[in-house]
């Protein structure tokens, strides 16, 4: 398999394309193309291997394994046995199967699931006498069905779990960021890794962390248990653990890597150090208690501000979001000339309280919800 040139797709959060797609790239992933939702590459296995170890802003890695053109329920379930299951599944493994379909005759997703399901067992049956097990919980396999205008794509799930979920957080906060979107924020803000990093909204401490990670060259995906291609037959499990240490090798320790955290609950900031310490960043993020609508950082330190600002479940009683982004707006500019900011604020007339000039606008999904993304410098 290893030899073998597969078409993978790597997920994403809405409006996150461009910086997975630069991921990819530097990744030296080869073939990419950028579409909506993720990012098409090419490659044998071990290119997955490398997407699940290092890409920070991805939700998954797909594996097409069969496309075809599919207007009935016969075509779908001859299609999908022909495939050699056996290669990323064991006879006695657990199976789970979701389906999305748009513009086509076969246009419910339950039905597909469970027809797509019925032609994975069947081919097990007929080969081995044997039947996989269907358990949404903890599956070996996740198989994705797609439709769109009656063509079918299968594909299976080499990264096994979202990886949003990298193993680090102790402490999920209120309303956590996801550490992709997260990621995504730090990349966005176009930050060097060197300059200052502040977060004076830090919450369970996502941001900060997640620069840290970058800054330190940590791959993200050192921290998993366990990678849905992992459990497939034939897996290398010798080039696996070489290539893992040799993402260990590549940790570095930044020289007067300056990141800081703030948050006005102590409780929060206790937990957002406990994260930064099960993250091995504890030492490069400063986490404290304050008040961000009294933010004073240090004049002409040119560094970057990188924040998800408070709106929806994030709002605390009695606190009132227009005079808060008031306030912080007046905090930038008093204090902040030649900053970087990137701000996660909520789609509305809140943001025009910020006061920036002319920002750059990101849409973004958070948590169901509709966000844009400022990006700008202070500007005296």
């Amino acid at each position: 398999m290893s030899s073998q040139k597969n078409i993978f797709f790597a997920t994403c959060a809405p409006g996150v394309e461009p910086v997975l797609h630069e991921e990819i790239r530097a990744l030296r992933l080869p073939r990419s193309e950028r579409q909506v939702g993720g990012v098409y590459f090419e490659g044998g296995i071990e290119a997955a291997r490398r997407a699940n170890l290092w890409l920070r802003t991805a939700i998954r890695v797909l594996m097409r394994v069969q496309r075809f053109a599919c207007g009935d329920e016969g075509t779908l379930y001859a299609e999908t046995k022909r495939v050699p299951w056996e290669s990323f599944l064991r006879a006695d493994g657990g199976l789970v199967v979701d389906a999305q379909s748009r513009d086509s005759s076969l246009s419910h997703s339950r039905f597909i699931e469970q027809r797509v399901k019925d032609a994975i067992v069947d081919r097990f049956r007929e080969k081995t006498g044997r039947r996989p097990n269907v358990d949404r919980e903890g599956a070996d396999l996740g198989v994705h069905a797609h439709l769109f205008r009656d063509r079918c794509t299968l594909s299976v799930d080499t990264s096994g779990h979202a990886l949003h979920r990298r193993g680090w957080r102790k402490h999920q906060g209120r309303a956590p960021l996801a550490e992709t979107l997260a990621a995504a924020v730090v990349k966005f803000s176009g930050w060097d890794g060197r300059a200052p990093l502040l977060d004076p909204f830090c919450g369970s401490a996502t941001i900060p962390i997640e620069a840290a990670l970058m800054a330190a060259g940590i791959a993200p995906g050192l921290f998993s248990q366990g990678f849905g291609f992992e459990n497939w037959p034939g897996h290398d499990t010798k080039a696996w653990e070489r290539e893992k240490s040799e993402a260990h090798q590549k940790r570095r320790s930044p020289k007067r890597l300056r990141l800081y955290g703030t948050d006005r609950d102590k409780q929060r900031i206790g937990e957002a150090r406990e994260n930064a310490a099960s993250a091995g960043v504890g030492d490069q993020v400063e986490l404290e208690v304050a008040d961000a609508r009294e933010f004073a950082p240090r004049r002409g330190w040119n560094a970057w501000i990188a924040s998800n600002l408070p709106y929806g479940e994030r709002i605390d009683r009695g606190i009132d979001l227009e005079v808060l982004y008031e306030r912080f707006g007046d905090a930038l500019r008093t204090h902040c000339e030649g900053y970087h900011v990137a701000l996660l604020c909520p789609l509305g007339p809140l943001t025009k309280r910020l006061g920036l000039r002319r920002p750059e606008r990101h849409t973004l999904l958070n948590g169901g919800l509709d966000c844009r993304l400022l990006c700008a410098k202070i500007d005296p």
